[in-house]
């Protein structure tokens, strides 16, 4: 398997279903990621939201990433002060990750335990380190700072 580049670009944050949304997208040369395909990837977000209770603030991280193979939607959700809860969903005719409808807005939970692949993984380094400079590690945490503090945008992957 070759390996490329693929661009990173990074979206204004949103709240859905109360959880503020600090969003990533990476993107396979020659496709484009349109509107309709996010917004039913955020429609669809907290449904891979955790299923408990948890005090830690409400964030969360996205890559939505574009693919020949279709769309992947991860949702890296800040819980228990310091832990990432992380579940994926797919759309595009994947049936090896449980989606079988070529409709690339129509997602899908994957049912396999999979955290990102080697384009998805690098916002999370930042992240991890975001979250300890903002939240974990001043005598107050600062979540607003948190939010405002994205990786560079630009070519993902090495």
């Amino acid at each position: 398997m070759a390996f490329y580049e693929k661009q990173l670009t990074v979206r204004k944050p949103l709240v859905v279903a109360g959880r503020h949304v600090k969003r990533y997208e990476v993107v396979t040369p020659g496709l484009e990621i349109t509107d309709d395909i996010r917004e039913a990837a955020y429609a669809f977000l907290p449904k891979i939201y955790p299923d408990f209770e948890d005090p830690t603030p409400p964030a969360t991280v996205t890559v939505l990433h574009r693919s020949q193979a279709g769309m992947y939607l991860n949702a890296y959700n800040w819980v228990w002060d310091n832990v990432l809860h992380c579940r994926t969903a797919v759309s595009g005719d994947q049936p090896f990750l449980g989606s079988t409808d070529p409709d690339l807005t129509h997602f899908t939970v994957i049912p396999k335990d999979l955290i990102g692949c080697v384009w998805e993984l690098p916002p999370l380094a930042h992240e991890r380190t975001a979250w300890v400079r903002h939240v974990l590690k001043p005598g107050t945490p600062d979540f607003e700072a948190y939010l405002g503090d994205v990786m560079a945008e630009g070519l993902v992957g090495r």
